[in-house]
C-alpha cells in the first residue's frame, strides 16, 4: 500500500476533515501527521485531546487493516486509550503506529504522537477486532 493510496482512501472522512495525512508506510509501522489549527484546537487554543485520539484511532485502524486479507476480513476498534502528555498550540503533530500484537481475531497497536521537534504529546493504545466478511 502506498502513501498516496492511503491518503485517497481517507477522502470524505473525518481524517480528511482534520487534515490527517499519511506520510510513510514501513515494514512494521505507519506514520501520519495532523495540523494543530482551528480544526483541531479546543477552546483554549490547544490541541484537543479528542483530535489526538482521532489521529490515533485512524492510524491504528488503517495499520490493522493493512495486516489482513481485505478480501476476506476487516478490522474495527474495540477499545482505545490515550495519555495526554504535553500541550501543543500550533504547527503539526506526527504519529507513528507500531503493532504490539497481531493475532487471528485481535490486534493491539501503540500510537505515539509527537511534536515536529520530537517531544511526546500523547501515547495511545488501540485494540482492534478482526472480523470475517459475510458473503
Amino acid at each position: 500500500m502506498t502513501v498516496d493510496a492511503l491518503n485517497k482512501w481517507s477522502a470524505n472522512t473525518m481524517a480528511e476533515l482534520l487534515g490527517i495525512a499519511f506520510t510513510h508506510v514501513g515494514e512494521d509501522y505507519l506514520e501520519a501527521q495532523m495540523p494543530v489549527d482551528n480544526r483541531t484546537h479546543q477552546p483554549l487554543g490547544m490541541l484537543h485531546g479528542g483530535a489526538s485520539v482521532a489521529l490515533a484511532e485512524t492510524m491504528g485502524s488503517v495499520a490493522a487493516n493493512l495486516c489482513i486479507d481485505q478480501a476476506k476480513q476487516f478490522c474495527v476498534g474495540l477499545e482505545i486509550n490515550a495519555n495526554h502528555i504535553r500541550s501543543v498550540r500550533e504547527g503539526f503533530v506526527n504519529g507513528i503506529s507500531r503493532p504490539i500484537h497481531i493475532g487471528k481475531k485481535t490486534q493491539v497497536w501503540e500510537i505515539r504522537i509527537s511534536t515536529t521537534e520530537g517531544e511526546l504529546v500523547c501515547i495511545s493504545r488501540i485494540t482492534m477486532a478482526v472480523l470475517d466478511k459475510k458473503d
